[in-house]
């Protein structure tokens, strides 16, 4: 059971945070910029498309003709497709919002953090703003 300073603390992150409860939180950021996100938040891998496209050619055998058929077995699979369409899909969203330094957190596409690795000491710091702001 949890002790009562557990659970007051539970209650006022909870009410903290209740706001950004509805917001659109994204994180965009890379694998050099490890971050923790916190539920709800969507998270931008930036260089994931390379790293999934890298995939696709890693192991690939020294037979021209055998490489090309296994590449174009791996190309045709569906969830290969969807992992890389949403990939690309982040990476356009992130530069729609011009995010210009990793790691960065996005609230309701209008509120930016940057360098900050914990979303939650970010979004702790956007509420503080948003509440001085009349």
């Amino acid at each position: 059971m949890p002790t009562l300073p557990f659970r007051f603390l539970s209650v006022l992150f909870l009410a903290a945070f209740s706001s950004f409860a509805a917001a659109d939180v994204l994180v965009v950021t890379d694998r050099a910029h490890p971050v923790q996100a916190s539920p709800g938040a969507r998270v931008i891998e930036l260089d994931l498309p390379a790293r999934i496209e890298m995939a696709l050619s890693s192991g690939l055998p020294s037979d021209p003709g055998r490489a090309e058929e296994i590449a174009r077995q791996r190309v045709r699979d569906r969830e290969l497709q969807r992992r890389l369409f949403v990939a690309w899909q982040g990476l356009a969203e992130a530069r729609s919002l011009s995010v210009t330094k990793v790691p960065a957190v996005v609230v309701d596409r209008r509120y930016v953090v940057y360098g900050e690795t914990d979303v939650s000491r970010a979004l702790a710091r956007i509420e503080t703003y948003r509440s001085a702001q009349p």
